[in-house]
């Protein structure tokens, strides 16, 4: 259980959107959102990792606010470890379409499926509970 389960539901879905890259491409680059979302973009999972929480920062704090323990923390840590490699080979200023066609965007997009795996059972387990 966690403290806060609705900014859980949202790195679960920050996670969905770094891990699947058909959705990058149709709604990132493209712009084609599905119902209900009327923005979205790479800016946007940055945003809510580094800026909105300390998970980027100190993955560990989060536990038991929005994510569960400690191996979920390493998980998360490794996906902005991806992202710093991205940020490292490309700054912070480039476009989505050139960190997707990046090189180092498959780090991001493996560790993000990885944790979401992972978060993904972990929730679906808590709620059958």
């Amino acid at each position: 259980m966690v403290k806060y389960p609705k900014m859980r539901e949202e790195l679960l879905e920050t996670l969905r959107s770094l891990a699947d890259i058909e959705y990058q491409h149709k709604v990132w680059l493209e712009n084609d959102y599905p119902p209900g979302i009327e923005c979205d973009s790479f800016d946007e999972a940055v945003h809510f990792i580094y800026d909105d929480t300390v998970l980027a920062e100190n993955p560990d704090a989060a536990i038991g606010v929005i994510i569960e323990n400690e191996k979920e923390a390493r998980l998360i840590a490794a996906v902005c470890q991806a992202i710093d490699l991205v940020f490292q080979a490309l700054g912070t200023e480039a476009s989505d379409e050139e960190y997707i066609k990046s090189s180092e965007w498959a780090m991001v997009v493996e560790a993000a499926l990885k944790a979401l795996q992972v978060m993904e059972v972990r929730s679906q387990t808590a709620v059958n509970v």
